[in-house]
């Protein structure tokens, strides 16, 4: 199922598959979109750069994130030091997945999609592990969001999470424009709501002057701190550009860059910030817990409100995203119907989740998921700079660079090298590699799977014929 420049959505021939369909055509039109995988044609492209920085602002906004933020005083860093490690973590994530956001106008292709141009036909493994891990990430964070919106409207726990399945995975059938249009207006709601949550929380609260981790340990607790930051701001990296291929080809791609990059950094900076100055205080990780931190009542009941909001900008995400990997790895489902399956296994593994108590382990299995990421980067990047070297500065015809049959062996060798050099290296409370452990606990995983894939890849990718 090769990707082709479409017209109208149809392929040359005039027949409509189940990888192309309706479109949005301006925006505010909230239709739903049956267009899947196919690229978007420049006829039917719209907007401007600017709704990128909404499109991954908003999302970020989670509690996830100020909880995630607490690490790096749990290590025993002080809150400067924590700080400058989270900055330091989330920028070097936030770059990589600003740079693939930028490939959408220039195709009209999501990231998954477009990934075929590096794997061929073995782009299966990565789709897979994408599909995966966003129903992944649709159980996580539904089980907060669900919680939250249980124990806001008084249902019990399965009906908020139903609820919570059902509103997102709407989102996730409307598509594109929806998505967007949603984070436009939580980019301001939810900002409103965690900086009065931020005034509340941190009411009295001060910062934390003297770690306790010092020498190597502090070497390795910073380290650390700025991994699990690196890793929230890669973990959009397969979704990049499947939220700008609409925008016309001509739209101006350093605008993309940075507005893309901004509202990565401020949004994740923002939580894990107030993570750390609220360290001391942030102790349960629940919605329960951040309705009694507000001190219940209005304030309390508006907490969870914005836990509950924030969760389905995440998950409507994650189902979009899902929808065009499930389509990628050749699962001939409408996208629609893909975005709904991804909300509809979600909804049984919280209830598992929540019956067995295992949200914990479930994290850590997520985190070591994620840690085949930083290969997929390097494999798409170097293939993608190639590609433009040997067409001169011409613009991309991505029926003509699909067209081309290349080896899926060299990108797959990459990828499995690059996740199995940084097995050593990972420091997860699932499993410590050796390296690390003799690190004191610095996790270094990250780049080494990144630059293992580029020494292994870029060799292998600069032997093939020009025209490959």
């Amino acid at each position: 199922m090769p990707l082709t420049h479409v017209s109208g959505g149809l392929p040359a021939d005039g027949r409509q598959t189940v990888f192309d369909g309706r479109m949005p055509v301006a925006a505010g039109d909230l239709r739903v979109e049956t267009h899947g995988i196919e690229p978007v044609p420049e006829s039917n492209r719209y907007g401007g750069p600017g709704r990128l920085f909404t499109v991954w602002f908003a999302p970020n906004l989670t509690m996830t994130g100020v909880f995630t933020g607490t690490v790096g005083i749990a290590l025993g860093l002080d809150f400067a030091t924590a700080l400058a490690a989270v900055v330091l973590g989330t920028v070097l994530g936030a770059v990589p997945t600003a740079y693939l956001g930028t490939w959408g106008s220039q195709t009209g292709a999501g990231q998954l999609p477009l990934a075929r141009l590096a794997f061929g036909r073995a782009v299966t493994m990565p789709g897979i592990l994408q599909w995966l891990s966003s129903v992944a990430w649709d159980a996580l964070i539904g089980l907060f969001g669900g919680d939250a919106l249980a124990r806001l409207c008084g249902w019990p726990f399965w009906l908020g999470v139903l609820a919570m399945m059902l509103a997102q995975g709407a989102l996730g059938v409307l598509g594109y424009e929806a998505i967007h249009r949603l984070q436009i207006v939580m980019t301001f709601v939810l900002a409103a709501a965690f900086a009065l949550i931020a005034w509340r929380l941190l009411d009295g609260v001060h910062p934390v002057g003297a770690g306790t981790a010092h020498g190597a340990d502090q070497a390795g607790a910073f380290v650390l701190t700025s991994t699990i930051a690196l890793s929230l701001a890669l973990s959009w990296a397969p979704y990049a550009s499947d939220f700008s291929r609409y925008l016309p080809r001509t739209t101006s791609r350093p605008r993309m860059f940075w507005f893309t990059l901004l509202g990565l950094v401020v949004s994740f900076v923002a939580v894990q910030a107030l993570g750390l100055l609220g360290a001391s205080v942030l102790t349960d990780q629940t919605a329960a817990g951040v309705d009694k931190l507000l001190g219940g009542g209005v304030l309390g009941a508006f907490g969870l409100l914005a836990v509950a909001l924030a969760a389905l900008c995440s998950n409507a995400m994650n189902d979009y995203s899902g929808s065009l990997a499930l389509q990628t790895v050749g699962v001939r489902i409408p996208r629609p119907a893909a975005a709904a399956l991804a909300a509809v296994l979600g909804f049984p593994l919280v209830l598992w989740m929540h019956a067995a108590d295992t949200t914990a382990r479930f994290q850590n299995v997520l985190l070591f998921v994620g840690y085949w990421i930083p290969g997929f980067v390097a494999i798409v990047i170097v293939d993608w700079i190639a590609r433009a070297r040997a067409r001169g500065g011409a613009a991309i015809d991505l029926a003509a660079e699909t067209a081309r049959p290349h080896s899926g062996w060299p990108p797959l060798l990459a990828f499995a090298v690059a996740f199995a050099a940084a097995v050593p290296f990972m420091d997860t409370s699932l499993y410590v590699g050796p390296v690390a452990a003799a690190l004191h606990g610095a996790d270094l995983s990250y780049y080494v799977a990144f630059l293992v894939a580029l020494a292994v890849y870029a060799p292998l990718r600069l032997r093939r014929r020009p025209q490959d």
